[in-house]
């Protein structure tokens, strides 16, 4: 048996695997932080096995909370992802699992390569209304991506979505394949209507070091880069830097910041009420979105999340807090879990690549249906 991670996103140490019924395995800890609990790794020559893996140091991942009713994802093409027994008993993560091939890929969630990204930015350039831009470098050397959807006229609405600040958060870029696949289509009448009066900029993937180093949420300077937003810098936070120049420089009238929770099994949209300027009109708008995305699909809820801030409480270094105070719009964090939608299970797959791309149409769906109450 041969355990290994030494490819792209890939993350975990192994121990021991001398014992098919005892491998014992770590995850690494982000460069210079001590967050950790995105793994991924193959498992070779266990055809046919009783394979019993290890993660001895779970009980020290950021949020253990996330362990609790979770099943870890495998997959033999690296294309469909399905639900395998896991269990944690305070010490350490188990999984267990019968191979029927000779090599089986474990994760925490369903990958999101940086070669699969660079695939997406090639196809969408190819779509005539799309534009391809980059916008710097990383401390890597990695670019920072954006899409253009759209003419950036003036008098044009402007639309800013950015996914996976946090690198181990595959399902946000997920929900960004899902959604060029429909921004491209120039059949689709909600995409053409809303494209006739705003231009939509997408950065699939603002952590493109952590993604490739195998991090749950920093960068390559260890900056969990969703608390970089009031003063991001070169040094530190470099891929916040130059997004934020971006949006600057085009506005925003409406925004999304897309992310995964380990915890709490539901999708959900966490609102900016905390911040100076929250006010009827936005707790209004906040409320028709959501309850407008509720209706469209199941697999969004609105009962469950996080509690808002109190007046004045938010904390200003979170994306959707900064851009919504600094541009007087709605902006919205929506999160999606790392196991399963509670109120619409999926035995085989729990929540899935798939299905993180079915809601990102519904919310363009529920874009178009609120427009004139939500988009400044």
């Amino acid at each position: 048996m041969l355990i290994s991670s030494q490819f792209d996103g890939g993350n975990i140490e192994c121990l021991d695997s001398s014992d098919p019924a005892n491998i014992l395995l770590t995850i690494r800890a982000d460069n210079q932080s001590d967050f950790y609990q995105w793994f991924y790794f193959r498992a070779a020559n266990v055809k046919d096995l009783d394979c019993r893996y290890l993660v001895t140091n779970a009980a020290g991942a950021a949020y253990t909370r996330g362990w609790e009713g979770y099943q870890a994802v495998a997959s033999y093409d690296r294309e469909f992802w399905f639900r395998v027994e896991t269990s944690y008993d305070g010490e350490n993560l188990v999984i267990e699992h019968n191979s029927s091939e000779d090599q089986v890929y474990f994760a925490y969630f369903a990958p999101y390569s940086m070669e699969r990204h660079a695939d997406l930015l090639a196809f969408a350039q190819t779509s005539e209304r799309c534009q391809a831009e980059t916008l710097g470098l990383t401390l890597d050397g990695q670019t920072m991506d954006c899409l253009r959807f759209g003419e950036s006229e003036s008098g044009r609405k402007v639309v800013w979505i950015v996914a996976r600040q946090h690198p181990g958060e595959t399902m946000a870029e997920w929900w960004m394949e899902g959604l060029v696949n429909r921004l491209v289509d120039h059949s689709d009448p909600v995409v053409n209507a809303i494209l006739d009066k705003a231009v939509i900029y997408l950065v699939p993937n603002m952590n493109p070091d952590g993604s490739r180093r195998g991090h749950l949420r920093t960068n390559a300077a260890g900056s969990n880069l969703n608390r970089e937003w009031d003063k991001p810098s070169v040094e530190k936070s470099p891929e916040v830097l130059c997004v934020l120049e971006k949006i600057k420089q085009t506005g925003l009238d409406f925004g999304l910041d897309v992310h995964g929770d380990e915890a709490l099994p539901y999708n959900f949209i966490a609102g900016t009420e905390g911040i100076p300027g929250w006010n009827h009109e936005r707790q209004q708008q906040l409320e028709l979105y959501k309850m407008t995305l509720a209706n469209i699909n199941p697999d969004f809820q609105v009962e469950n999340g996080y509690p808002p801030n109190s007046g004045g409480n938010a904390n200003m270094t979170y994306c959707s807090n900064s851009l919504a105070e600094h541009f007087g719009a709605l902006v919205m964090t929506l999160e999606m879990p790392f196991k399963d939608a509670t109120a619409t299970p999926d035995r085989i797959q729990g929540w899935s690549p798939e299905r993180c791309g079915r809601l990102a149409h519904s919310c363009l769906d529920a874009l178009h249906l609120c427009w004139e109450q939500v988009v400044n």
